[in-house]
């Protein structure tokens, strides 16, 4: 069976949600024998086809990016090379790029499209789109959502439901089952004094609610430790330095996945603070919760709440509320033993849904399925 996998970036080197899901994705079914090809713009006007972790990756070439959409004229036609020997294309939504191109190609293949999020911040761009993506949408056989809540909530996927099925993404836990290295996390935990630390995960974008976090830190006796970058990193720090909050909360940068790891281990509060729709899903919440770490995030009417349970595996919280999320943060840092069983309730709950062995036997029923039937 033949696979093209297509999106914006690909993970390694483009470090985010969906880039990591597509690695995990395509890894899991290439050891299952599935012949993977993975096509994504590249960031230059070079065209490039590489093997990054054992996968084909082909980079079409790029002019810029507009409203983060890939300005690549190509596209279509690196889509069609690759495609018109694919048993299935799956593409990885949004990318109105690749799907414009889909339908500028003129192909007729098996679709399915993992519909991560809807167009939120470029709200005139997507009703643009629109029309497109309804004719696109259209031509799936099959559309996959990461949650039941975003199929609920999603005024697109409302249109489509016959056509909706659920897969969670998930994560390869054999990675957090380890003790990890003690020492490091005891040095973690020493060089910050012993102070409760609160961690964040991910790329520093407009919808991760960062800011409100950095304001809730005014009333939270703990330091805040920010792993990762992105455009929003100057914003942010200069509003660091406006609150006088330099001592409180420190970015430590990107981090590989052992020393991030050790960060999971050492935290005693993980938090997601996104205040809009595109946090979709929120995956690091699961590698947190592989980790025992109560977990708070905000409610979005996404895949947010379906993967941490209120007063199960962790606090939800209002978005938009720097007061409601310092309450929550504070009442876990008091409460060890809630944080214990939150903790032990996460890791439980990863286990029986949310692990990658189940996302791609999973997928990969959806893929035999529509070979078979179509």
């Amino acid at each position: 069976m033949k696979i093209l996998h297509v999106y914006k970036d690909f993970y390694p080197p483009v470090k985010g949600g969906i880039e990591n899901h597509i690695n995990i994705l395509a890894k899991g079914l290439k050891a299952e024998g599935v012949d993977v090809h993975v096509l994504v713009s590249n960031t230059s006007s070079r065209f490039k086809t590489e093997i990054k972790n054992g996968i084909s990756v082909t980079k079409a070439p790029q002019l810029g990016r507009f409203y983060s959409a890939p300005l690549a004229p190509s596209f279509h036609h690196y889509l069609k090379r690759y495609g018109k020997t694919a048993d299935i294309i799956h593409f990885h939504h949004p990318n109105p790029t690749a799907e414009c191109s889909y339908l500028l190609s003129r192909l007729k293949k098996k679709l399915i499209v993992t519909y991560h999020s809807d167009i939120i911040r470029q709200d005139k761009l997507g009703k643009l789109y629109s029309p497109f993506r309804k004719r696109f949408l259209s031509s799936c056989h099959r559309i996959i959502a990461t949650s039941p809540n975003y199929i609920q909530t999603s005024k697109i996927l409302n249109g489509f439901k016959d056509k909706c099925i659920v897969i969670p993404l998930g994560v390869n836990i054999q990675r957090f089952n380890t003790n990890g290295n003690q020492q490091k996390v005891k040095r973690i935990k020493d060089s910050y004094r012993k102070q409760p630390i609160i961690l964040f995960v991910g790329r520093f974008r407009y919808y991760k609610g960062l800011h409100i976090l950095i304001s809730a830190m005014k009333n939270i006796p703990a330091k805040l430790l920010l792993i990762g970058a992105g455009p929003e990193q100057a914003r942010l720090s200069a509003l660091v330095r406006e609150n006088n909050l330099e001592e409180k909360v420190l970015f430590l940068g990107e981090l590989s996945d052992n020393e991030l790891n050790d960060y999971y281990k050492a935290c005693d509060v993980f938090v997601l603070p996104s205040h809009l729709r595109s946090e979709a899903f929120g995956l690091v919440q699961l590698e947190a919760m592989c980790c025992g770490k109560p977990v708070v995030s905000t409610e979005l009417g996404t895949g947010t709440s379906y993967v941490n349970i209120n007063n199960k595996t962790g606090i939800i919280v209002p978005p938009n509320d720097a007061f409601a999320l310092s309450n929550a943060i504070n009442s876990l840092l008091v409460d060890p033993r809630k944080r214990d069983d939150f903790g032990a309730c996460g890791i439980k709950r990863v286990r029986r849904f949310f692990t990658d062995e189940q996302m791609i036997r999973q997928t990969l029923n959806v893929y035999r399925d529509l070979v078979e039937t179509t």
